[in-house]
């Protein structure tokens, strides 16, 4: 880290795998490493950490831009991660190694922390104490480079292991409808009104369907991603993208199949699958059995559900880790 405008965070909480994604998706985080910290054996190996002999337990270190991110931001996203109320280790990894702390690099990190962790425990959400602990930064060693991206290089193997983890579904059962990265709980009905149009609003809220060939993306043919108009996750990307002669956007497949959601649709008449953002719960549109290969499938989805952010502007926006889809055409 050489700009000195930039500052370090670092956080303990189980597998350093399940951490790296929510901190590298949020804007004005630059860099997250996968490492061990808190210990008192010099550059240790990962199988020393996980025998739990070094007294190091698995963290991250994400470095970031104050001025786009606040450390009180970066504090909200950790204590989505992770159960707070377990001081033996997280989830199914057990030991001292896998338990969860958040270190401070100042006083005044370690001010906010303590200030997080005090009204995350009156907040009521957990039955529980709050017993991670605020320990003071004394040495971060990066793991090693397999380590590092995991849930990008072996997606596969992450989503197996994430899966039987139990990790999302403490989260999914502890914050409800709130994003396990952070973000803000799904506005009030009055809250989205203001913000999206009326048309944005009958759609997503509503179970609308906007007019086909009078829609905002329908035969746009930039290189980019889709995100909810609501939330701004990720959903899809042009590259799936094709013109299905329909008259709304068309795509054979989402960027991530867990992040949209699929439910059985009886309204007119008829049974149809109707597609739906998993964290905001936007309405989206339906998946149709007749498009091209090689998925077959045709996500019909309504532009007024949809954000385009161009492939120029993905770092820009925060989306700056899928570069890489468009680097691979």
């Amino acid at each position: 880290m050489t700009d000195p405008s930039l500052q370090k965070a670092t956080f303990a909480g189980g597998c350093f795998w399940c951490l790296e994604g929510p901190f590298e998706a949020q804007k004005g985080v630059v860099e997250v490493l996968s490492g061990y910290s808190g210990g008192h054996k010099e550059n240790p190996t990962y199988e020393e950490v996980s025998m739990g002999k070094t007294g190091h337990m698995e963290a991250i270190q994400v470095v970031f831009d104050p001025k786009q991110v606040s450390y009180e931001k970066l504090l909200e996203i950790f204590w989505h991660q992770i159960d707070p109320t377990d001081p033996s280790g997280q989830f199914v990894d057990r030991g001292p190694q896998y338990r969860a702390a958040v270190f401070y690099h100042n006083e005044e990190q370690k001010r906010l922390a303590e200030k997080s962790k005090e009204e995350l425990g009156k907040s009521g959400r957990f039955e529980k104490p709050i017993v991670t602990p605020v320990i003071a930064f004394e040495n971060f060693y990066p793991a090693e480079d397999y380590h590092q991206g995991y849930y990008k290089t072996n997606p596969l193997r992450y989503k197996f292991y994430r899966m039987n983890s139990g990790r999302d579904q403490y989260l999914d059962q502890a914050w409800k409808n709130q994003e396990k990265g952070g973000a803000p709980m799904k506005p009030k009905d009055e809250e989205l009104k203001a913000k999206l149009t009326p048309l944005q609003y009958k759609v997503t809220q509503k179970e609308g369907t906007e007019p086909p060939f009078q829609n905002e993306y329908w035969d746009n043919k930039r290189e980019g991603i889709y995100v909810d108009v609501v939330s701004g996750e990720p959903l899809f990307s042009s590259l799936d993208k094709f013109d299905s002669g329909t008259g709304w956007p068309s795509f054979t497949r989402p960027i991530n199949p867990t992040d949209v959601v699929e439910k059985e649709d009886r309204s007119l008449f008829s049974t149809r699958t109707e597609v739906r953002s998993k964290n905001a719960d936007s309405h989206l549109g339906h998946v149709f059995p007749d498009g091209p290969k090689p998925t077959g499938q045709r996500y019909c989805i309504n532009s007024a559900s949809l954000r385009f952010i161009p492939k120029e502007d993905l770092e820009k926006e925060g989306y700056g880790q899928y570069e890489a889809l468009f680097e691979k055409k």
